[in-house]
């Protein structure tokens, strides 16, 4: 029986994905990259041929980040060592608040590295795959919680 690093390697080789995968590191620098002041009021939604959809809490933060945009897209790219982002396209709407309410359970994240394969992630030889995959699989387990 085959080994699903095994396979997950060989797709991603075969496969255009390897390069989304990487384009998808952008979600792993946003916050660190933006500041926190900006990062609690837009968040990146998307990004589809260089093109970044970043959700903004209201019209002034988009006003003002429309300023920002030639910087932002400058030091991201800075970041990820290669142009992921041409543009970033600004869109009103809800983000989440930072602080889950105090009876909430604890932070996902404790709960997420648990939860990875990490047996199957060693198995795939590219480590720039390996930890691309091994953010996006991150990314997955947050948001599904």
């Amino acid at each position: 029986m085959e080994r699903l690093g095994d396979i997950l390697d060989r797709t991603v080789q075969r496969l255009p994905l390897r390069r989304k995968l990487d384009d998808y590191a952008l979600w792993a620098i946003w916050d660190d990259t933006v500041g926190a002041p900006v990062a609690r009021n837009a968040q990146p939604e998307n990004i589809r041929n260089g093109t970044l959809f970043v959700r903004v809490r209201a019209p002034t933060w988009m006003q003002q980040l429309q300023y920002m945009k030639d910087i932002m897209v400058e030091r991201l790219n800075q970041r990820l060592e290669r142009e992921v982002v041409t543009n970033i396209f600004f869109v009103v709407g809800e983000i989440p608040d930072e602080a889950p309410p105090e009876d909430s359970e604890p932070p996902a994240a404790a709960v997420d590295a648990a939860r990875l394969p990490e047996g199957e992630l060693g198995r795939i030889s590219d480590p720039e795959l390996r930890d691309s995959l091994r953010r996006l699989l991150l990314n997955h387990l947050r948001k599904r919680g």
